[in-house]
């Protein structure tokens, strides 16, 4: 079997889920034309970065904590957290185009700047993270994959959990925020034997500081429950 490989000789990744939905108005593709360069975390992509040298997030970010939102769906929660926690700074990967196009309209609207976007693959971010870079990641109501045979392309399997414990601070806290009851399992069951510790959960309180996101909402009104997980990095 012949495997693909990128330029630099790492293993080729497949990637699954969407990527775009329906068309972009025209101050959604104005946006991504002009703002999100900006606010880019540092050289994430293979063609910016083929060497996979680390990201210098002091540079980018100076000496301020920084936290990750994985998958950021909307913007709603990432905004949020930026107002709540101006001291702080967070990077939010997101492949899907038009959720990314919506958290710039939610920037604008919100005025914050304490936020960096990388509009693609979490694995490739977790490349170029400097290793115990980040003081706390989220994972919010991610793609269910509720096909038994797709259990494996979740967020909670070995692969990426590895790259996630490989970037995490030591004490850093890891949320996660799901409506899929088989999630909730898969997740009590690889997080710790990733090596997490089990802090909170699964409970159907959630934090403090947290706000109900549109995917939220969305479970609610169809009947299912949110439960929340808050892991622990030793």
């Amino acid at each position: 079997m012949t495997h693909r490989t990128h330029p630099d000789g790492t293993p080729w990744r497949n990637f699954y889920g969407r990527i775009r939905g329906k068309t972009l108005n025209a101050a959604q593709v104005v946006r991504l034309e002009t703002d999100l360069a900006d606010l880019s975390p540092g050289p994430v992509s293979r063609e910016d970065n083929p060497d996979r040298r680390p990201l210098d997030l002091v540079d980018r970010f100076g000496d301020r904590p920084i936290w990750l939102e994985i998958g950021f769906g909307g913007g709603e929660h990432m905004v949020h957290m930026a107002k709540t926690w101006p001291d702080m700074s967070i990077i939010g990967a997101e492949p899907f185009v038009n959720g990314v196009a919506m958290l710039l309209g939610k920037i604008e609207s919100a005025g914050v700047s304490n936020l960096a976007i990388h509009p693609g693959d979490i694995r490739d971010l977790f490349d170029v993270l400097p290793e115990a870079s980040i003081a706390k990641a989220f994972l919010n109501y991610p793609d269910p994959w509720p096909k038994s045979r797709h259990h494996r392309r979740r967020f909670v399997t070995p692969g990426y959990l590895a790259g996630l414990r490989r970037v995490l601070a030591p004490g850093a806290e890891f949320r996660v925020a799901t409506d899929i009851p088989d999630y909730v399992r898969q997740t009590m069951e690889e997080v710790p034997k990733a090596g997490f510790v089990v802090e909170a959960g699964p409970t159907d309180q959630p934090w403090a500081d947290w706000i109900s996101t549109r995917y939220e909402q969305k479970a609610l009104r169809e009947g299912r429950h949110p439960h929340y997980m808050t892991f622990r990095q030793p």
